[in-house]
């Protein structure tokens, strides 16, 4: 597998890096830096040289996922990189090649497509009160977990077309905009990158 390659030949390489000149302002502006061992000089480095055992072990680390894409980095390039454009890259080929099911940070996109990413589809929200699992999220509590477990009581006092098709904040969309949602995830490649999430969870699951 040519991992340099793969990189590459997504339309977003040539502006996020190559003309990077190593001054190292990205690093200093990150604040994801500050936090964890991640360092956008270095990975930007790392693909510049396209060793790819080097590759492949960045795309099988946490250390792509630590990014919080703010993009702090695009406007103080002086040479006008993305590294964060990068680190976009790095994760997409990482799913397209599995590779991402071998960190623990990685193996989170499989609760955020499940959970996020299915939401979406089947209520036209990123987040939505009936689709929450209080479980993976106890330090929300235990009033927010009821709210949770009655979100028509709560929700529909405020809106009662709650959950329902129609104009209200908290709507159900209708079947139309429900195949339009989808139809999107498809022709963006979004419900292939799902597929090879799904496939990443089985290798994760037989290794573990």
């Amino acid at each position: 597998m040519d991992l340099a390659a793969k990189i590459a030949e997504d339309p977003r390489y040539r502006e996020a890096c190559q003309s990077c000149i190593n001054c190292g302002v990205c690093t200093a502006i990150c604040p994801a830096a500050v936090y964890f061992p991640y360092d956008p000089r270095q990975i930007v480095n790392e693909v510049l040289e396209g060793n790819e055992e080097t590759l492949r072990e960045l795309l099988s680390s946490d250390t792509i996922w630590y990014c919080g894409q703010c993009m702090s980095c695009k406007p103080r390039c002086p040479r006008g990189n993305i590294p964060g454009s990068l680190i976009q890259i790095l994760r997409k080929v990482s799913i397209e090649t599995g590779l991402f099911s071998q960190s623990t940070y990685g193996r989170q996109q499989i609760a955020i497509k499940r959970g996020i990413g299915e939401n979406i589809l089947s209520t036209g929200y990123c987040v939505h009160p009936t689709r929450m699992e209080p479980d993976q999220h106890p330090e929300q509590g235990p009033v927010w977990e009821w709210m949770v477990h009655n979100a028509s009581q709560v929700y529909g006092r405020f809106d009662e077309t709650f959950d329902r098709v129609g104009g209200s904040l908290l709507r159900k969309p209708g079947p139309q905009t429900r195949l339009e949602l989808q139809r999107i995830f498809e022709v963006t490649g979004g419900m292939k990158l799902w597929d090879q999430i799904e496939a990443g969870a089985e290798d994760s699951t037989e290794r573990h």
